[in-house]
């Protein structure tokens, strides 16, 4: 049984809209407009359980997954929504003990589920130009216990990637169609490459480039569209507000001239 201890993140869950990720510190305590809760209560107890406020509300005490952890995030820029996540590691193929390399850190939402899928064995390396990005990302990792995994550089990758044989190569540019090249001499043989971008007439540059440069092949591009539903019985239906177009997502693999 998982038990919490100090030093623990917890999702604390009033309802559906307050979700609450908070670290467990001794002699600290929680405060709402529901009412505080005293997190040395929380040492001993097991993820799952229900504690009340001192005005007697009632709480879950979860275990944060990562898409909770990323969802609290401090952020310095538009962060890529965990429906676009997901499915850039599923065409990736990543698993543990892949090596891969990120271009665009931001504040190190992609960074973060690719560490969460590579580790214990693999690592990320990730590039960014903005030295404010990188430590924004890197206090983002911590929080997630995820440092150990990613390796964070202050580069332009204009000046190519140190890296070699890798078995992915992410890009979240905004002219991710400049470094082909550089992409291409990092990836081994037969390894994706994947580029988020936010508007088509990206997308169509990127395209023309990759279709040019001769050492990728099938080329595609995708649209990740999510709608949730109202999640109550007698209620039934899609909710009212839904997350529509975020971005595109191109995918291409590196072939041997």
């Amino acid at each position: 049984m998982s038990v919490i201890s100090e030093g623990d993140l917890v999702l604390l869950r009033f309802d559906n809209r307050r979700r609450f990720i908070v670290k467990v510190v001794k002699g600290k305590r929680f405060e709402t407009d529901k009412g505080y809760i005293e997190l040395d209560k929380l040492i001993g107890l097991s993820y799952g359980s229900t504690v009340e406020t001192n005005l007697g509300y009632k709480v879950l005490v979860l275990k944060p997954l990562i898409h909770d952890i990323i969802g609290s995030f401090e952020r310095r820029t538009q962060i890529i929504y965990p429906k676009d996540l997901s499915f850039i590691v599923y065409l990736s193929g990543i698993s543990s003990g892949s090596i891969v390399v990120e271009a665009g850190t931001g504040s190190g939402a992609l960074t973060a589920t690719l560490a969460h899928y590579v580790k214990p064995h693999g690592k990320v390396y990730t590039y960014e130009v903005r030295k404010d990005f990188l430590e924004v990302a890197k206090r983002n990792l911590a929080k997630a216990k995820l440092l150990d995994y990613v390796v964070f550089k202050n580069k332009d990758i204009g000046e190519g990637m140190d890296e070699r044989n890798v078995d992915a190569v992410f890009l979240d540019l905004p002219d991710p169609w400049k470094y082909l090249n550089v992409a291409h001499e990092a990836l081994k043989p037969s390894a994706p490459l994947v580029i988020f971008l936010p508007t088509i007439v990206q997308v169509e540059k990127t395209l023309m480039a990759v279709r040019e440069h001769k050492g990728f092949c099938e080329p595609r591009v995708y649209e990740i569209l999510l709608r949730e539903y109202k999640s109550i019985p007698e209620e039934l239906r899609p909710e009212t507000w839904m997350i529509g177009h975020t971005g595109y997502i191109v995918f291409s693999r590196k072939i041997i001239e």
